[in-house]
């Protein structure tokens, strides 16, 4: 059965590629398009692995972790590892804190290493 990702972006074009990268090296991918959707698909669980973007319309990356801390998901999610165009900043710190396993920085990779770093969670 192929790994589940949540793919948690408010950048159609991101969002479109990420996902593309992903069902082609055969995930099973969802994705969301706001903090708020995010958010309720978080708390449903499941998901082996979620792409967290940290700029959200709604509610955003860090806002969508504080609330994990208050209420649980449903079902267990793997790792949360956050999306960001932001290059050493305290809310990555933050994010970290509170339960995110690791920061990707959208502009300084390409789609093979945003695969290999996906995967490098995965196992």
């Amino acid at each position: 059965m192929a790994q589940k990702i949540l793919l948690v972006d408010d950048d159609q074009y991101i969002r479109e590629l990420y996902e593309e990268v992903l069902k082609n090296a055969g995930f099973e991918v969802e994705t969301a398009v706001d903090g708020k959707e995010g958010f309720e698909k978080i708390k449903a669980g499941g998901y082996d692995l979620i792409l967290l973007d940290v700029m959200l319309p709604y509610l955003d990356g860090i806002g969508i972790l504080k609330k994990l801390e208050e209420e649980k998901p449903k079902s267990k999610n793997g790792p949360i590892m956050l999306l960001t165009n932001l290059a050493s900043d305290p809310v990555i710190q933050e994010a970290i804190q509170k339960g995110a396993v690791a920061c990707l920085n959208k502009a300084e990779m390409n789609p093979d290493e945003f695969l290999k770093k996906v995967k490098e969670k995965l196992n």
